[in-house]
């Protein structure tokens, strides 16, 4: 991607200090807070934050290709703080009153998420009481709200998916996050018990992606904004399989340099076979962040004309995702397969690279087999499969 980006240049100055961190990240289970701090030190948290509050409205483009350099040096750390930075677009779709509660003391705030609907609640005047042990809550213990899914529902009964913004005194976390993957994201369970969540810092999903959210007059002049959220708050997942996938080729490419077998001496790198997995793995990374790219510019220019997007571009771009990210772990097994025993000590970068690629394909937005079917149908003329997220 040819562009001017300064977050970039700042942002590549600390990651030699976050990819020393990388192992601590998966020993504390969680992302090391001098790594938030540097981060929160460059203003990366700001990307998403109105400029209103003293934020940056930066571009899709420019972030994303911030947290593909992040996931190359710490995955882990990627994983939580694009989350952690993408819930401030959502933010913005709220109430003026919810943003001066959130930002209003402290721009610097940030939200986790539990979006997935497990929460239960009950109507009352003003809002709601919530209650949920809310799991998958990346970056959790470096929030200080919380965005909660639960389902409410209308006077005709239909189930209306919504969210909910919850301060960080109304729940506890439960430490929970034990995972062969992605392991120092502190991606925990916050436990909410009977909640009262104002109406204020509430809002529907499908107003959030159709552009009838109450927070969108707020900003008339924004790039950002005129924009569904779910492109914004999914967008980190495959800048950083991308990210990991082309630290990946590097990795191979400084061990296979100077690697022998151990019984014969021949020198690797001299083999046909090496030679043929780093050439497909290269071409396969390279075409993913060039559809990537085109995906992520039009987002850029959708919102910049404040055009929504009808439902065949929706699921061709969440398609686009899953696929791009299917060529990243493709690429990354390809090359892991072959990189020797002496890989698989818990030590090694390209075990820990491995492992994050492939839980990078395991989110619910990037599951491909859903995927294909959603754009499947579309390009079939069929109606959305509703078991289909």
């Amino acid at each position: 991607m040819t562009m001017h980006n300064p977050m970039l240049e700042k942002l590549k100055e600390i990651l030699p200090a976050i990819r020393a961190n990388a192992s601590k990240a998966e020993e504390l289970r969680k992302v090391p807070q001098e790594n938030i701090d540097m981060l929160h030190g460059i203003g990366l948290n700001r990307a998403f934050l109105p400029k209103a509050y003293g934020g940056l409205e930066m571009s899709l483009p420019e972030f994303t290709e911030c947290i593909a350099a992040l996931a190359g040096a710490c995955c882990s750390t990627a994983w939580a703080y694009s989350l952690l930075c993408t819930h401030n677009h959502q933010m913005s779709m709220f109430s003026k009153e919810a943003q001066d509660e959130f930002w209003g003391e402290n721009p610097d705030v940030v939200a986790s998420s539990s979006i997935a609907p497990f929460g239960k609640h009950e109507e009352v005047e003003g809002g709601i009481i919530f209650t949920g042990d809310m799991k998958w809550s990346s970056g959790v213990d470096h929030a200080q709200w919380i965005i909660v899914g639960f389902n409410r529902f209308n006077d005709e009964g239909e189930k209306i998916y919504s969210f909910a913004v919850i301060p960080k005194k109304d729940f506890t976390i439960i430490d929970d996050w034990h995972s062969a993957g992605m392991c120092g994201s502190g991606t925990k369970t916050a436990s909410i018990k009977g909640v009262f969540v104002p109406e204020h810092r509430i809002q529907a999903a499908k107003d959030m992606m159709e552009g009838r959210h109450v927070g969108r007059s707020l900003y008339p002049d924004s790039k950002i904004y005129h924009t569904p959220y779910r492109p914004y708050f999914a967008c980190g997942f495959a800048a950083m399989s991308l990210g990991v996938a082309e630290r990946m080729i590097d990795v191979y490419k400084e061990i296979t340099q100077n690697r022998v077998r151990a019984y014969t001496g021949a020198n690797v790198k001299e083999s046909v076979p090496p030679i043929l997995r780093i050439a497909e793995s290269y071409q396969q990374v390279c075409a993913a962040r060039a559809y990537l790219e085109k995906t992520w510019n039009e987002h850029k220019e959708y919102g910049e004309r404040h055009e929504y997007p009808d439902r065949y571009t929706l699921a061709h771009w969440r398609t686009n995702q899953a696929y791009a990210i299917k060529m990243c772990v493709e690429a990354v097994n390809r090359l892991w397969s072959v990189m020797g025993a002496s890989n698989w000590y818990s030590d090694r970068e390209g075990q820990r690279l491995w492992r994050e690629s492939n839980m990078t394909a395991a989110h619910a937005y990037t599951d491909y087999d859903v995927c294909a079917q959603i754009i499947g149908r579309e390009l079939l003329g069929l109606e959305p499969d509703p078991a289909l997220l």
